[in-house]
C-alpha cells in the first residue's frame, strides 16, 4: 500500500509542477486577482490590493504540496503599475522560497470602444533546497543508517524573468504570459539530469458581461492554459463564475472550475467549487478541489483559501488602469 501511494504521487508530481521553478497555479487567479499569472495586470484597479492565498494540496497524503504566497499590485502613475509576490513552497523533500518583482504599462488603443493593450514584466528570484533530514537508507539487515552520499541540505538560487502582454475591449480580455524565459545554470555533478529549458507558457482568456439592468449580476467564462517547454505537457482549465453587487460596490461570488490534461481532452484532472466575497476594504475566497485521476482514493482534495485587503483608494485619470470588475456593470 506505501509503495503504491509513493508510486502514484511520483506520477501526479511528474504531471503537475515538478519542474523547479514553476509553482502551482490553481484558482488564486480567479479570487479576482489575475496577477497571480500575469504581471500585465499590476497597477489595474483603484486600489493597493493584497492578497494572501495559503493551498494544501491532496489532504491525506503526507508530505503532499503545501504553498502559501502574498501578491499586491498598485497603480504608481496614470499608466503604470507596480507589483510583488512573495512565496514558500514545499512538496516532499523540496522546498522553494522566492520572489517576484514586476512592472506593467497600459496604453489605450481606442478611448470610444474601450481597447487597451498593457504589457508586464517580472524578474524573478527563487530558491531552491533539498532537504536531507527524512532521508534513510537501510542496511542488509534492514536497520536504518544515516546517508553517507549527501551530508548536507542542497541549496541553489536562480534569476529570471517573466514578460506577459494584456488586450482588453470592453468585458473581453486575453493574456499571454512567457514564464522563466531564461535557461538554467547547471554546474553540480548531482543535477546534470535535471531540465535546463523550465520556461512555460500560459494564455489566459474570458468575457465579463453583465445579467439583468439593474441586478447587480455578472458573468464570467473563461479559459486557462498552460504548457511546459521541456517535455510539451500541458493543461487546461475551463472556468465560469458570477458576482452579485449590492448598492455600495461590496460583492460575493461563486464559480466551478474544471481542469484536464490536454493529452487526455476533457477527461477530468480536477473539479472544484470556488466562492468568496468582498466587504469594503477585506476580501475572502475558498476554493476546493475533488481529484479524479488515480490519487483520488488516497486524499480528500485539495484546498485553497485567500484573504485581502484593498485601500488607499485613488481612481486613475486614465481608464486603461481603472478597475476592471467594477466597470463591467456599465457596459453597453
Amino acid at each position: 500500500m506505501k509503495k503504491s501511494i509513493i508510486y502514484l504521487l511520483f506520477i501526479a508530481v511528474t504531471y503537475g509542477y515538478g519542474q523547479e521553478l514553476n509553482l502551482p497555479v490553481f484558482t488564486q487567479y480567479l479570487a479576482d486577482n489575475e496577477f497571480v499569472i500575469s504581471p500585465a495586470y499590476a497597477g489595474i484597479g483603484d486600489n493597493l490590493k493584497i492578497r494572501a492565498n495559503g493551498l494544501t494540496q491532496w489532504v491525506g497524503i503526507k508530505g503532499a504540496p503545501d504553498n502559501q504566497s502574498l501578491y499586491a499590485d498598485f497603480r504608481i502613475a496614470d499608466r503604470s503599475g507596480i507589483g510583488v509576490s512573495l512565496y514558500n513552497d514545499r512538496n516532499g523533500n523540496t522546498i522553494q522560497t522566492g520572489a517576484k518583482f514586476s512592472f506593467a504599462h497600459h496604453l489605450v488603443l481606442d478611448y470610444y470602444s474601450k481597447q487597451y493593450l498593457s504589457f508586464g514584466i517580472s524578474y524573478n528570484l527563487n530558491n531552491f533546497r533539498i532537504d536531507i533530514n527524512n532521508f534513510t537508507n537501510y542496511d542488509s539487515s534492514g536497520n536504518p543508517i544515516p546517508p553517507t552520499n549527501i551530508t548536507d541540505d542542497r541549496r541553489t538560487s536562480n534569476h529570471n524573468f517573466d514578460v506577459s502582454a494584456l488586450y482588453r475591449y470592453k468585458g473581453f480580455f486575453l493574456s499571454f504570459n512567457a514564464n522563466n524565459i531564461l535557461d538554467k545554470n547547471i554546474d553540480e555533478d548531482i543535477r546534470k539530469l535535471e531540465p535546463n529549458l523550465i520556461s512555460n507558457y500560459q494564455v489566459y482568456s474570458g468575457f465579463t458581461f453583465r445579467g439583468p439592468k439593474k441586478s447587480g449580476l455578472e458573468y464570467e467564462p473563461s479559459v486557462f492554459y498552460q504548457m511546459f517547454s521541456s517535455d510539451k505537457r500541458s493543461a487546461t482549465d475551463l472556468n465560469f463564475k458570477f458576482r452579485k453587487y449590492n448598492k455600495n460596490d461590496d460583492y460575493y461570488w461563486a464559480g466551478l472550475s474544471y481542469r484536464f490534461l490536454n493529452d487526455q481532452f476533457l477527461k477530468p484532472l480536477n473539479v472544484g467549487p470556488m466562492a468568496g466575497f468582498k466587504k469594503r476594504q477585506f476580501y475572502f475566497a475558498y476554493a476546493y478541489q475533488i481529484t479524479m485521476n488515480d490519487l483520488a482514493s488516497y486524499n480528500s482534495g485539495t484546498h485553497v483559501v485567500t484573504i485581502g485587503i484593498d485601500f488607499l483608494q485613488g481612481i486613475s485619470n486614465c481608464p486603461c488602469t481603472q478597475s476592471a470588475v467594477k466597470k463591467s456593470l456599465s457596459y453597453d
